[in-house]
């Protein structure tokens, strides 16, 4: 099994010392976003676990305690981006976050971590030529920390449209500029450039278009063989992610991204981040009267036998 740690909100940048608790504790427990008495069980331990896979736009809540996950496989996404506090008013600095993913990958190495750069949209400021040269400068202070860069446009979700008036979908010839101009720049930069969730005909400029949490991704980043469950039912149509195993809570991120489909009410944001309780195995309040708890059935995806607590 797979444990997302960041798909629903920013469990590193907000939640880091309620995660290494549940670590250390060894189980953690996830409302239902959609059936909210339904609360699943997970066991925190490797003999189930095999990979921890974070995605974040700030690391550095985490670095000083990652030995406490050294028996744990980890993969990591830290997502930078070119805009400014006009989208993103919650996020550090660029610069800093920059370090702290060469940081990140001096201590776990260059193969456990990927960057991403998304979404792309076009507004105002943020031009296609904006982002080529925004892109090259990340791409030369990256190299030799990551292999992979993981793209794509912005999605115009009812929820994003309504928190940025004006954002409009990215055109076709815009794509096929920006793609041509970042598969040449990744690759003078050794990076491998994946589009995530995009249409096939970038693939004409030699992007790869498998996704981002894929098993081939895995595999080859984390030098792993893995067996995907029989039955097994990507998150959502035209995705081929391995996740589905999130303990996250959507609108509980402070990041503030205009762009955001998982938190996209602020001002509920700041009452569920009011709501959190460290010591609560739950990252959002706490199990209640009435609450549906269930025990995952976890299986090893480097084995096929299944373990049940």
């Amino acid at each position: 099994m797979i444990i997302n740690v960041g798909q629903r909100t920013d469990i590193p940048a907000f939640y880091s010392d309620w995660f290494y608790r549940r670590i250390k504790e060894g189980f953690v427990q996830v409302r239902n976003p959609f059936y909210p008495k339904l609360v699943t069980e997970y066991r925190l331990d490797p003999e189930v676990v095999d990979i921890l896979s974070f995605c974040t736009k700030n690391p550095a809540p985490m670095l000083s305690r990652l030995d406490e996950l050294k028996q744990f496989r980890q993969w990591w996404y830290v997502s930078i981006t070119p805009y400014g506090k006009d989208l993103e008013a919650g996020v550090p600095d660029k610069r800093q976050v920059i370090e702290s993913f060469k940081k990140l990958s001096d201590k776990i190495g260059s193969d456990h971590i990927g960057w991403r750069y998304d979404p792309i949209l076009i507004h105002g400021k943020y031009t296609v030529s904006y982002h080529i040269r925004a892109f090259e400068k990340m791409c030369s202070l990256l190299e030799g920390y990551t292999h992979l860069c993981v793209f794509s446009f912005l999605d115009l979700y009812p929820k994003t449209k309504k928190n940025m008036p004006g954002a409009r979908k990215v055109t076709r010839e815009e794509q096929e500029e920006i793609a041509k101009a970042f598969f040449a720049i990744s690759s003078q930069h050794n990076i491998v450039l994946n589009g995530c969730h995009e249409d096939r005909f970038l693939e004409n400029y030699g992007i790869q278009m498998g996704g981002c949490l894929t098993k081939e991704i895995f595999e080859k980043q984390l030098h792993v063989r893995l067996e995907t469950p029989k039955g097994y039912v990507p998150p959502r149509e035209g995705c081929a992610c391995l996740l589905s195993n999130d303990i996250g809570a959507y609108q509980s991120c402070l990041h503030r991204c205009l762009y955001c489909y998982a938190t996209y009410d602020h001002d509920k944001a700041i009452s569920n981040y009011r709501l959190h309780d460290p010591y609560s195995p739950m990252l959002i309040g706490h199990l209640e009267e009435g609450d549906l708890l269930r025990k995952a059935s976890q299986e090893s995806y480097f084995a096929s036998q299944l373990s049940l607590f």
